[in-house]
């Protein structure tokens, strides 16, 4: 006699909660795009500075509520990949910040979701991981579409932006691989570290270069809500969300915060794209969804935005 394995109904309600979660983590993040181009006058720093006092709070909050216990001494249980992955999230943050103020959203936007390639070729110099065949020809593909989005910017600030959209990625691509160096599937308490981290950087950042840290109630407001909403709240969401989700399914939802990013500066404030970033985008983005494709068995990866 044959039956058919039927997933039980608590597995398949904990998966579609999974989508629900992830997916709208990926939207909250979307609109960080639309959330900087609201600022008025703060510079990087200084939004960074606000953010990240609003982000520890939070993240303190969550986890003590969460685990019962402090993040310090999560901390303390993984060491310094903790630390290096906090280091390398504030470098990730500065340089996504800058990134969107410098060139347009949906140029930033696709290209920090190149992190997990950059993840992927760490973990294999690093770690020794593996990489898949597939994975090597998606990054391939991924550097043609990097290419033709970066081909029009010749100079200027546009260029910079672009290698600061990159350099964002390479952080995060650093934060994944310290999680696995540390053997810690539990993201938050290094975010929450990342953000005491980005408190000392941009306070003394800031002071070196002269900036006030008092910024209009406009400024100061969206900066302080994009900690909790935008980066805090996607970031909770995520954790609960990839848990019960394939590596496939958390890649392809995760493109929600790549097409929604440049959607909402559009249709709020007119923002449009060039046609080299909407076609290298293109390329960029069948890269992304062939290698989550053709690597639907794989566990599911470290957080790779915002």
């Amino acid at each position: 006699m044959v039956t058919s394995k039927v997933p039980p109904a608590g597995a398949a309600h904990g998966h579609a909660h999974g989508v629900l979660f992830v997916f709208i983590a990926g939207v909250l993040w979307s609109t960080v795009g639309l959330g900087i181009r609201l600022i008025e006058d703060a510079v990087v720093w200084q939004i960074l500075f606000y953010r990240s006092i609003s982000l520890s709070v939070f993240l303190y909050i969550v986890i003590r509520m969460r685990s019962g216990e402090s993040p310090f001494t999560q901390i303390r249980r993984v060491g310094i990949p903790a630390v290096i992955a906090g280091l390398a999230l504030v470098a990730a943050y500065a340089g996504g910040i800058y990134a969107i103020q410098a060139t347009s959203v949906a140029n930033a936007m696709l290209l920090f979701a190149t992190a997990p390639f950059m993840a992927a070729v760490l973990g294999w110099i690093v770690l020794r991981e593996s990489v898949r065949g597939a994975t090597w020809v998606a990054i391939v593909v991924a550097i043609a579409g990097i290419a033709i989005m970066v081909a029009d910017k010749s100079g200027g600030v546009a260029l910079k932006g672009s290698l600061a959209a990159l350099g964002s990625a390479f952080g995060f691509a650093v934060f994944t691989v310290a999680l696995r160096w540390g053997k810690s599937g539990e993201m938050l308490p290094s975010i929450f570290l990342s953000g005491l981290f980005a408190i000392v950087v941009t306070f003394v950042t800031c002071q070196s270069l002269g900036l006030s840290l008092v910024l209009s109630p406009r400024d100061g407001s969206i900066a302080m809500g994009m900690g909790v909403f935008q980066v805090g709240a996607g970031l909770i969401l995520y954790t609960l969300g990839s848990k019960s989700l394939p590596a496939a399914e958390l890649t392809l939802l995760s493109l929600a915060e790549v097409l929604l990013g440049p959607l909402w500066v559009w249709l709020f404030l007119g923002e449009t794209a060039t046609l080299n970033t909407l076609l290298g985008g293109a390329v960029l983005l069948v890269a992304i969804v062939g290698n989550a494709l053709t690597g639907k068995r794989r566990k599911p990866p470290p957080i790779t935005g915002p």
